[in-house]
């Protein structure tokens, strides 16, 4: 179902918001930064989670639409790869958005808090793995292309569960899958990027049907999302983020941590306003 929600002042601060979210996610890849919708609409906002998930969605596809033009131009994305974990994502996405629709509120949140700690600790497990490998000067062999394409369609298919079902991008997932095949890092970005849109789009489909989409929310937070995208893709052109690209990931999966906590605690009515 689509609605307009009743203006509130409080949301002029929402193209602020979809300005950061925008950047961040394509600094990071796979519209990454699109995590925080949920947490910053339902704790802040007080928006309701099922019209959260389905809102972040709509507001999240510019990003991803935006940013795999600019990283598709930059030659940062590996077009077959991608389209591999695009299609496995695409049925991944249609089953999780049923079941956000059978799931309560409450149920939703903590669901989604307790993602957001599981997938930051795996990332902290993987970054400093990676850096210890570095460190080692240990490289893994090429992984063969029926492994690489086991690989793309099963992280694939997570990254399309995870977007429909809690209205982010399930970026981790296919940058999980990605950084196992050894991709580099710009690559990385860049191709998870393209596999979310795909994810991200099917998802919003399939929302339109069993979700509800507010549309003055959406408005609001793409006029700031969309300029976010375009500045980007432009800040990482010729930037050496093999050096910095450990500690983002470190920080932004403290951030993870950190609202996924809030999340569930907010789940068990410490902020009452989200029983309302």
């Amino acid at each position: 179902m689509i609605f307009h929600s009743a203006f509130d002042n409080i949301y002029l601060w929402l193209p602020l918001v979809g300005f950061l979210v925008g950047l961040i996610g394509t600094l990071i890849g796979g519209g990454g930064g699109g995590f925080f919708f949920i947490p910053i609409l339902t704790i802040l906002f007080g928006v309701p989670a099922q019209v959260a998930v389905a809102t972040s969605l709509a507001a999240t596809l510019p990003i991803c639409i935006i940013g795999s033009i600019g990283h598709y131009r930059n030659d940062n994305i590996d077009i077959r790869l991608g389209l591999i974990m695009a299609l496995a994502g695409i049925l991944g996405a249609l089953g999780g958005a049923s079941f956000t629709s059978l799931i309560t509120h409450k149920q939703l949140i903590i669901c989604y808090g307790s993602y957001a700690v599981l997938i930051a600790l795996l990332m902290i497990r993987s970054t400093v793995k990676k850096k210890r490998e570095e460190a080692n000067g240990i490289e893994k062999a090429e992984d063969a292309k029926i492994i690489k394409v086991a690989k793309g369609t099963f992280f694939g298919f997570v990254a399309g569960v995870i977007t429909a079902t809690f209205g982010t991008t399930g970026a981790t997932p296919a940058q999980a899958g990605l950084l196992a095949m050894r991709k580099p890092v710009k690559v990385v970005i860049g191709t998870s990027l393209m596999v979310v849109m795909a994810n991200t789009a099917s998802a919003l489909g399939a929302h339109f049907l069993v979700g509800e989409i507010d549309l003055t929310l959406v408005y609001f937070l793409t006029a700031g999302t969309i300029i976010g995208a375009l500045v980007g893709p432009r800040l990482l052109k010729g930037a050496r983020l093999e050096r910095i690209d450990g500690p983002i990931r470190l920080w932004y999966a403290l951030g993870m941590i950190l609202f996924g906590i809030v999340m569930i605690i907010s789940a068990f009515e410490v902020i009452p306003y989200l029983d309302k």
